[in-house]
């Protein structure tokens, strides 16, 4: 259970990239009628924004003038698939592309951009529940977050996985490439000073490196069940 001071329950789904966590949040989010945060997209929503100014190389307070006032907006199409707007112009497949995830990786390492990007996840807590995703969640984010999971899988099965979901989009894309991206990625992400990518020490690890999809969501949801997390 949350401990006391706010009831609105939360699970917190850590893990690296390609891990399979922000489709597994989604669906547990959807099978427990609780709110979606996917935090990765805001660091990639600031690397799109910062690409986009004008000027040629942009320092770390500039970048987090960005984050502080990143006008995101999430919101569900008709078929029940996940919008991310920015501003005006929604630009879901935009921030899929490899790209914005190398440049999410390097603006999540500048801490006044995690500093001002704080607030703004804690805000996705309301009731009657949050399902958040991202790499601190548990850690840094939401710390007393009642079930807290730690997504992972091989480096080989999170590129098999990348490699295929941007070939079925028609992206012509090198396995090797990815694989080498990941790792670095993973470095990255595991290095940084601040909240750096890691376990919380009371979560539950899981790894989906031969589980599917629909496994892995039931696993967490008898695990939210058992902790009596359901809305």
């Amino acid at each position: 259970m949350n401990r006391p001071g706010n009831p609105v329950p939360v699970i917190a789904i850590d893990g690296p990239s390609g891990s399979g966590k922000g489709t597994i949040a989604r669906r547990t989010a959807s099978a427990l009628g609780m709110h979606l945060l996917d935090s990765g997209a805001l660091y990639r929503l600031v690397g799109l924004a910062a690409s986009r100014r004008e000027e040629p190389e942009l320092g770390p307070d500039e970048i987090a003038q960005i984050a502080a006032h990143l006008p995101v907006r999430f919101a569900t199409n008709d078929a029940g698939g996940e919008e991310i707007w920015l501003g005006d112009e929604e630009v879901s497949s935009e921030l899929r592309t490899e790209d914005c995830g190398r440049m999410a990786s390097r603006v999540a390492a500048i801490p006044a951009v995690r500093e001002a990007l704080l607030a703004l996840q804690k805000g996705f807590r309301k009731a009657p529940g949050l399902v958040a995703d991202g790499r601190d969640m548990g850690t840094t984010v939401f710390p007393d977050a009642g079930l807290k999971v730690f997504l992972t899988a091989s480096a080989e099965e999170r590129a098999k996985r990348r490699y295929k979901q941007l070939n079925d989009k028609g992206i012509g894309v090198s396995l090797a490439a990815l694989s080498r991206d990941i790792e670095d990625r993973d470095r990255r992400d595991s290095e940084r000073s601040i909240a750096p990518l890691r376990p919380a020490e009371d979560a539950r690890l899981l790894d989906s490196s031969n589980l599917t999809i629909e496994e892995v969501t039931q696993i967490i949801l008898g695990w939210a069940r058992d902790l009596g997390l359901e809305s």
